[in-house]
């Protein structure tokens, strides 16, 4: 989780905004000392510590999201209305992909990072003030406009969505109240990646913190009264808090800078690119329009199909969450290296990023698929959730954390393609590949094995978007060195198939599922480590030999 890059390499002289050199503030997850002995020490320490609380409060978001999980499971089952409002779900997910986690980040990250670069380099009036005056008006419309069309056209959109749902009207409720999401996640995103842009990463990481305690919040105190809506409200009230938790901090980063003698801000903002959010917008629909083939399928299955697949994904998905956690981290760093032109500092950032978030999601999965069983009893198995559905819902997951290394390849590759701001179609064009692909498998599999086949459809389309994805990098994106990047990720998923073995086998003799858990969980691990030791894994490199300082005595590959 180390950076090569200093944290704002383009800004010429020391500037209020350079985390090497700033105080200690609330809004940073450290202040690096003031005179570090290099500049890439320095971006080291600030970039890992970034890292580190990023990380720290995605897993309190993610296990806030286990925990609305388990309230939804345990308050409401799996059944007919949990199907209804896991389709009206779709909108926060589809949501959360195009204005938060990717689509329009991939676009304001880049120019907010140009914009504080200018700021530094003592730009006329303040850019980044220009940058918000000229994009934020127009963004806070356009997702009003959107959220009133949905929902006004909640039963046409579940009609299409799920046209077998057992309670339509149950959802066309639930859609109409989690469509609220739109504008609250819109104006979520826009502060993400501007306060990311300025190298603040606390707020930012705890929005699903303020999200998930909404919905949880809601779900007890509304159930009783209001059923499965009341998950539908806490949508609507955790997208709001998502915007409280960051609009102080941004205000904060707004209102010191720039002030020109009249008290405001002269600076003319670029125009942004329409072909490029096209590009970036189309791809980020198209990547998560694999949730709506996943449920157009399975609303044809028997009740609770859906919300098993919902459970699977959910847990399956935490260690690709996790890594992908990095390159949000370091997405400002190689956006500000390919506007510079210095291809060859993004490259080695990317190989780095590519090499550590590989090796994390496929220990993950190795736990993942060793432990499924244990993992969803633990969690789910207890009210409403029954035996039956935690063995459905656990060879689900198995086949699901087959794509999680295609699901996290495909996180961390297109923020490459966009780093350097310029419109490309060919991240869409790799995308849907995987659609076509995932539809035509999901189809053909749906029959013979229901939910596992659509699981299965899923992991091979993204796999296949990831594939070409790899294949692309170069004159398209950051020049990486393909085959070797290629060679380096043979040998973490040899060790995660061997650890995975061993681990399951090792799972399933403890007779407890939490004793399955701790031994299955512990086997991998070990297994893991040793294999990538032998094979001279590079990513852990850097880990190896912070241990061979603190521990002299010990000898290391």
């Amino acid at each position: 989780m180390l950076s090569s890059t200093p944290a704002i390499p383009s800004a010429p002289a020391p500037s209020s905004e350079t985390p090497s050199r700033e105080a200690p503030s609330p809004e940073t997850p450290s202040a690096v000392p003031p005179a570090p002995p290099s500049g890439e020490t320095a971006s080291n320490r600030f970039l890992a510590k970034a890292a580190l609380v990023t990380i720290a409060l995605s897993i309190a978001g993610a296990l806030l999201g286990l925990g609305r999980d388990q309230a939804l499971a345990h308050l409401f089952g799996a059944d007919s209305a949990t199907d209804a409002f896991l389709v009206a779900w779709t909108l926060p997910e589809f949501a959360a992909t195009l204005l938060i986690e990717d689509g329009l980040s991939f676009v304001l990250v880049p120019a907010f990072s140009m914009a504080v670069a200018r700021r530094a380099q003592g730009a006329v009036g303040d850019p980044v003030r220009a940058l918000v005056a000229t994009t934020l008006p127009r963004l806070t419309l356009a997702v009003t406009a959107v959220a009133a069309l949905l929902i006004a056209g909640a039963p046409y959109l579940v009609e299409a969505l799920a046209p077998g749902l057992p309670d339509p009207a149950l959802a066309v409720d639930c859609t109409r109240l989690t469509a609220t999401c739109v504008f609250t996640f819109g104006l979520a995103g826009y502060c993400s990646a501007a306060l990311r842009a300025h190298r603040r990463f606390v707020a930012p990481a705890a929005i699903y913190v303020a999200y998930n305690t909404g919905i949880i919040t809601a779900m007890f105190v509304l159930g009783g009264r209001w059923g499965v809506r009341a998950a539908a409200l806490g949508v609507a009230v955790g997208g709001a808090l998502m915007v409280v938790a960051q609009a102080p901090s941004l205000w904060r980063q707004l209102r010191h800078h720039g002030v020109s003698a009249d008290g405001s801000a002269v600076a003319e903002a670029r125009p942004m690119d329409l072909t490029l959010i096209s590009t970036v917008l189309l791809f980020a629909l198209c990547r998560q329009s694999q949730v709506l083939i996943e449920r157009f399928l399975a609303s044809s299955l028997p009740a609770g199909a859906i919300s098993h697949l919902n459970y699977a994904q959910k847990v399956a998905q935490m260690p690709m969450v996790l890594s992908l956690m990095l390159c949000t981290v370091t997405f400002p760093v190689v956006a500000q290296a390919m506007a510079e032109g210095d291809t060859e500092r993004a490259r080695v950032r990317v190989e780095r990023d590519l090499a550590l978030v590989s090796c994390t999601v496929l220990l993950g999965t190795a736990a993942v698929v060793a432990c499924a069983p244990q993992i969803i009893q633990l969690l789910f198995q207890r009210g409403a959730f029954t035996a039956q559905d935690t063995s459905a819902t656990a060879a689900v997951m198995r086949v699901y954390a087959v794509g999680l290394l295609g699901h996290t390849l495909v996180g961390a590759l297109v923020r490459s393609y966009f780093s350097s701001g310029r419109p490309t179609w060919y991240p869409l064009f790799a995308m849907t590949a995987g659609i076509v692909a995932t539809s035509w498998i999901g189809a053909l599999a749906v029959g013979s094995f229901g939910v596992c086949g659509i699981a299965a459809a899923n992991a091979g389309g993204i796999t296949l978007s990831a594939l070409l994805l790899l294949y692309g990098m170069g004159p398209r994106s950051v020049p990486i060195r393909t085959r070797r990047v290629v060679a380096e990720l043979g040998k973490p998923v040899r060790a995660a198939l061997v650890a995975g073995a061993a681990g399951a086998l090792c799972a399933s003799r403890a007779h407890s599922p939490l004793v399955g858990l701790v031994l299955g969980g512990t086997v991998v691990t070990a297994v893991f480590a040793v294999l990538a030791w032998a094979l001279g894994i590079q990513a852990l490199a850097p880990v190896l030999r912070s241990l061979k300082r603190r521990l002299p005595h010990v000898r290391f590959r």
